[in-house]
């Protein structure tokens, strides 16, 4: 097996920014003409993590990443939720703070990580097709396109399995729209920093993966 030197370094950040993102989520922002949870300021990094992961080292290793976040997501929100019903001790009075912030629903767990999933692996797959059909060229045309519609998944499924019957339909739709221009947006505006990355991680790593004989089934471990 290949030993790649800068493979776990990405993937650290990859599950950082995911873990980070979800709990920035809690709060809800106005961004100039944009309504949307905070995380959204820092999640769109995640799908550039997972493009550069799928472009340089393949599929497979981006799916590795990809589980590797949702279980460590999983985990974070489950230890939230069981530390939220632990009784406080005798004069911390900050229940009702730590509630509003970490003690997350079962519900919002849920959407958080379906969204996730669902939207990297669509992310991933399309961006590994693409480069087969591009021949490796124009890579801006399968980290924008491959966005394009991970991002769409993501965010409709998070908002409307979160908030669908708790916040007006009105509101909803102003959440996916704005979630989904502004994550879309940075994709592109971050499009020279991504092909730096790639370029310097084929170089260093020497590794320019093509997803030709790929099982893309997300739960394949071959």
């Amino acid at each position: 097996m290949k030993n790649y030197k800068y493979l776990g370094s990405i993937s650290v950040f990859f599950v950082s920014v995911l873990l980070i993102s979800n709990v920035a989520s809690t709060k809800i922002v106005d961004f100039g003409y944009f309504t949307f949870d905070a995380g959204t300021l820092l999640f769109p990094l995640s799908y550039i993590f997972g493009d550069i992961l799928t472009e340089v080292y393949g599929y497979k290793k981006a799916r590795n990443v990809i589980w590797l976040g949702f279980f460590s997501a999983l985990m974070m929100s489950l230890i939230f939720i069981i530390v939220g019903k632990l009784p406080g001790a005798e004069g911390w009075n900050n229940q009702a703070a730590y509630d509003a912030i970490l003690g997350l629903t079962p519900r919002i767990v849920l959407a958080s990580l379906l969204a996730y999933g669902a939207g990297s692996f669509s992310n991933s797959y399309i961006l590994a097709k693409m480069k087969i059909w591009t021949k490796g060229k124009m890579l801006w045309t399968r980290t924008i396109g491959s966005t394009i519609v991970g991002e769409l998944i993501d965010s409709t499924l998070f908002i409307l399995i979160a908030f669908l019957g708790i916040l007006p339909n009105s509101l909803l739709l102003t959440l996916i729209i704005s979630n989904y221009i502004f994550k879309t947006g940075v994709e592109v505006l971050f499009t020279p920093l991504t092909y730096r990355a790639v370029k310097f991680l084929k170089q260093k790593e020497g590794e320019d993966y093509y997803d030709i004989d790929t099982n893309f089934n997300p739960l394949n471990t071959n």
